[in-house]
């Protein structure tokens, strides 16, 4: 019998200025690709492709704000990827942004669908980051691909951006905050010049995520930016929260030169 139809729902974000068509179950758009969007600079005419693209939310967002920046949202999973690609259309950004059902540890397919090595100006990944002997893994398949992280996965997927990006090209992600070591480490064999900007739940709690720029082939060094607190103590998100993922505003990390 033919598979059952994913059951989905039209979700608005960034303040209205996008609507994503996402599973009604498993995993959903979450802050964390926004946060990942503000985070991500990019210029006018340059090629950005997002790993893990999931609906497309980062990528969509980053074209959203970038005139002319073409985005590849590159999604393991067909299902999601076909929602992605009807994201970009339902959003009037198909002419810039398009979809494709692909590994992105398999460089001999990430060529096949046109992205070949040494091409890209920027890319932006939110991989699974959960551990899986440190978290509950969800039963749902689909959720627990984007959440559970196999061993070795964010050095491989560092090491296949490494290989899109051109000389200089810029690398942005977010990660788990206590594994920032862990993240450095992957970087450090083809990327220097990395920014860290923690994510905190509330003032004074300890850093739940870390978005992290880094530049091909330049030389070690990394700059540390102040924290990013989502929620005042009354409960209620931050002026700061609410420009970034509500109102469209940049982080700093995205408005390095």
């Amino acid at each position: 019998r033919k598979p059952e139809r994913v059951q989905t729902t039209d979700d608005a974000v960034l303040g209205g200025r996008l609507t994503l068509r996402q599973p009604l179950k498993g995993h959903r758009v979450g802050h964390d690709a926004i946060l990942l969007a503000a985070a991500t600079g990019a210029r006018a005419g340059e090629q950005a492709v997002e790993f893990g693209a999931g609906v497309g939310a980062a990528g969509l967002a980053l074209a959203q704000r970038v005139p002319d920046v073409r985005v590849t949202l590159a999604e393991i999973d067909g299902e999601l990827c076909a929602l992605a690609a009807h994201n970009a259309e339902a959003n009037g950004l198909a002419a810039r942004v398009r979809a494709v059902a692909v590994d992105v540890e398999d460089q001999a397919a990430l060529a096949a669908v046109g992205l070949r090595p040494g091409e890209a100006g920027r890319v932006l990944m939110n991989p699974p980051f959960n551990d899986p002997a440190r978290h509950n893994v969800s039963p749902d398949a689909r959720r627990q691909r984007a959440h559970v992280a196999p061993p070795g996965l964010l050095p491989r997927w560092v090491a296949s951006a490494a290989a899109l990006l051109k000389a200089q090209g810029v690398l942005t992600l977010i990660w788990r905050a206590d594994a920032l070591d862990d993240v450095l480490a992957a970087l450090t064999p083809a990327f220097g010049a990395a920014a860290v900007l923690p994510v905190l739940p509330r003032e004074a709690a300890e850093p739940i995520r870390i978005l992290v720029r880094a530049v091909k082939g330049v030389a070690p060094g990394r700059r540390d930016y102040a924290p990013l607190v989502l929620n005042a103590a009354s409960g209620r998100p931050t002026a700061a929260a609410e420009a970034i993922l509500r109102g469209g505003d940049v982080l700093p990390l995205a408005t390095i030169a």
